[in-house]
């Protein structure tokens, strides 16, 4: 028996919570923006006549207003928009407790064994979902209804907005093939451009690639792909509250001004890996090694990674390899617009040994920085994160970057 999967993707997330509170504005374009002052002026989010401009998410809000000279832009509500989102998935769970979130808008449900409750007809589930969310929530949904999770999601983008669209076991080659191989998940545009320079624009030339062959230019990711383009993904959904497993914890500013001097970027390292190194120890995690990102003032992005000699949660030791990272990364004087500082090879304990000193016992250096992050976590849990900070390294007394 095949699985039946709904993909339901709340249309125009966003702007459409803002629109609940501006309804004057329903049939104007509308946006919604980060702060411009703040460097965060881009699209987040756009409603119907605004699409019909050409107005795009991720795009600046000078770009959109070129387009559209009368768009107008509304703040975020982050808080709102997860409160409405919990609603919806309540709604959704009470059809299933296979309820998958993937962001704050869009989730898989699995309703194999409940559809049988509600009358066993998928699409007409599908239909009925999407009338309870905008009867009671005065916001839409489209649904891709199939037998797995990936096209369940081609569905649900298929026809937009408050649509519903069945991919059928049988001769979904006739729906799934003719789409750009750019519509499958996890297809961006660097896998887009790489398979165009070998004549593969569609999924279904996709499917017709060798699984060895895809394997030699994507590795892992091509052989996914190439069970994707086939209709073989298996992936299950997870039951509400289910979390996958954290892959990593990282945190990254965009700074108000271009960083063009060490020290400024110095403490910028510090901040962030402070930063990840709370929330690991939140978690009760530990990382096994860290990547640093920076963006200059052109957008080029410059990513670095390295492996640490033993797991750790100490801020001083992931901002130890983070300088390291940059000072390979980092150009002087190139300005700076952006870093970030991410955990990577996560475990949830000591998985492997700590490197002991020569009476078989721990550093005692690192025992003690332990037992300072461990009062600093403690006060941070009774006063506040904001309660105590490390110093900034002012005095300059470290090595700059080597010339270049």
């Amino acid at each position: 028996m095949s699985r039946v999967i709904f993909h339901c993707d709340l249309n125009s997330f966003y702007a459409s919570v803002e629109l609940l509170s501006h309804p004057e504005l329903r049939d104007v374009p509308v946006a919604v923006c980060g702060d411009p002052e703040a460097r965060h002026g881009i699209i987040l989010a756009k409603n119907e006549p605004a699409k019909r401009y050409g107005v795009k998410t991720a795009e600046t809000v000078w770009q959109a207003r070129r387009k559209c000279p009368a768009l107008v832009l509304l703040p975020p509500h982050h808080d709102r928009y997860a409160a409405y989102s919990q609603r919806v998935n309540a709604i959704y769970g009470e059809y299933t407790d296979l309820v998958e979130p993937f962001g704050i808008d869009e989730s898989w449900l699995d309703v194999t064994g409940s559809l049988h409750l509600f009358g066993s007809d998928a699409k007409a589930l599908a239909d009925t979902i999407r009338e309870r969310v905008k009867r009671e929530l005065g916001l839409t949904i489209s649904v891709g209804v199939s037998f797995n999770k990936v096209f369940a999601k081609l569905g649900s983008d298929y026809k937009k907005p408050d649509a519903t669209t069945v991919i059928p076991p049988d001769g979904w080659q006739r729906i799934v093939h003719p789409l750009p191989v750019s519509d499958l998940l996890f297809v961006g545009r660097a896998a887009s451009e790489a398979l165009a320079k070998y004549g593969v624009r569609t999924i279904g030339e996709l499917a017709a690639c060798k699984e060895e062959s895809l394997d030699a230019l994507l590795g892992k990711l091509g052989v996914q792909l190439y069970r994707y383009a086939n209709g073989l993904d298996d992936a299950p959904v997870r039951a509400a509250g289910e979390r996958e497993r954290v892959k990593s914890v990282g945190n990254s500013t965009t700074f108000r001004r271009d960083l063009t001097k060490w020290d400024e970027l110095r403490d910028g390292i510090a901040l962030l890996s402070d930063s990840v190194a709370m929330r690991l120890r939140r978690r009760g995690l530990y990382c096994g090694g860290v990547a640093v990102g920076l963006k200059d003032a052109s957008f080029k992005t410059v990513s670095r990674q390295k492996t640490l000699p033993q797991p750790t949660h100490l801020m001083r030791e992931i901002e130890g390899a983070a300088l390291e990272l940059l000072r390979g990364a980092w150009k002087p004087p190139t300005p700076v617009r952006l870093l970030s500082v991410t955990a990577i090879h996560l475990t949830d304990g000591r998985e492997t040994c700590e490197q002991l000193d020569l009476l078989g016992a721990p550093s005692a250096a690192r025992e003690k920085q332990e037992a300072v992050e461990d009062a600093m976590a403690r006060i941070r849990a009774k006063y506040g994160k904001d309660a105590i900070a490390y110093a900034q390294n002012g005095g300059g007394t470290e090595e700059p970057p080597r010339p270049r």
